[in-house]
């Protein structure tokens, strides 16, 4: 069977470290709460906008297993996330509807705090 030279990514996993598992996980987690909100809310326009958001979570730890621009992604990640969190706090509480940190919910919580874990992983990995 003739080849086209076209190679496919091949899962990396063993030049992960700790630090990226820590990573994996916290982008796993947003991940799952975009994709449960944007579920709950679709097919308005802010339902499709956290189920991509939770795909872009998902498509960096797949740039990532696959050994892809690896510092580029740790820099995509970090201007990424930081936007999924400006974003979050203009849409909730900008407006004053919310008072924050009380109306913050569980699933707020979770998810900031794995993006604020994120910030911080993928920053020690870029600086290395």
């Amino acid at each position: 069977m003739a080849t086209t030279g076209a190679q496919q990514p091949a899962v990396d996993v063993g030049s992960l470290n700790g630090l990226h598992w820590i990573g994996i996980i916290a982008a796993l987690v947003s991940a799952a709460v975009h994709l449960l909100i944007g579920v709950r809310m679709f097919p308005s326009a802010m339902g499709i906008s956290f189920i991509l958001a939770g795909l872009g979570f998902i498509g960096g730890v797949g740039l990532l297993v696959i050994d892809y621009r690896r510092r580029a992604v740790y820099a995509v990640g970090i201007l990424f996330t930081l936007v999924q969190i400006v974003l979050w706090y203009v849409i909730n509480f900008a407006g004053g509807t919310k008072s924050f940190p009380a109306d913050v919910g569980t699933l707020g919580a979770i998810d900031k705090i794995a993006q604020v874990v994120l910030i911080a992983v993928l920053v020690a990995l870029l600086r290395r």
